[in-house]
Formats: C-alpha cells, structure tokens, sequence
C-alpha cells in the first residue's frame, strides 16, 4: 500500500472531523474521552482507506471517502467502548 505525504495528512484531517462526528452520532461517556475518539476517527480513517485499497474499492494511495471513515470511526468507537467500559 502506497500512501503519499498528501493522502497522509488528508486522512488525517478527515480523521480529526471523522472523530468528531462518530462522538456525536454514537453519544456517551468514553473511557478516554474526547481526545481518545478524535485518535479513533483518525484510526478510523486509516483503517477504512486501508480495507477499502484491499477490496478495491479506492485506488492505492487514495484515502477513504467520508462515509467510509465514519463506518470505521463509529466500529473502532464500539469496539473501544467494550473493551475499555469504565467501572465493569
């Protein structure tokens, strides 16, 4: 997988409003807080260019769309949440 320095700051700054918006559409207390699912849409982000570059759904170096980053975000942020419940 080739990522260019352009499709690597693009995928994180879409990551950073991916973070956002998965806190928003999945509301709740996060054991790491807000920072924490700002890293998650980032990951988010990375983790649904990659699959996608997999699939073939996006060319190699091109980052993932923006639905396709909040699918992940929002995944990476359930995922989270069971692993790291606060006070379980």
């Amino acid at each position: 997988m080739d990522f260019s320095a352009h499709s690597i700051l693009w995928i994180l700054l879409i990551g950073l409003v991916i973070g956002a918006i998965a806190k928003l559409l999945i509301p709740g207390k996060d054991p790491g807080g807000c920072i924490v699912t700002i890293l998650l849409g980032i990951a988010g982000a990375l983790v649904a260019s990659y699959l996608g570059q997999a699939v073939g759904w996006y060319q190699p170096g091109q980052p993932a769309g923006f639905i396709g980053s909040v699918v992940g975000a929002i995944l990476l942020l359930l995922l989270y949440r069971l692993l790291f419940r606060r006070g379980a």
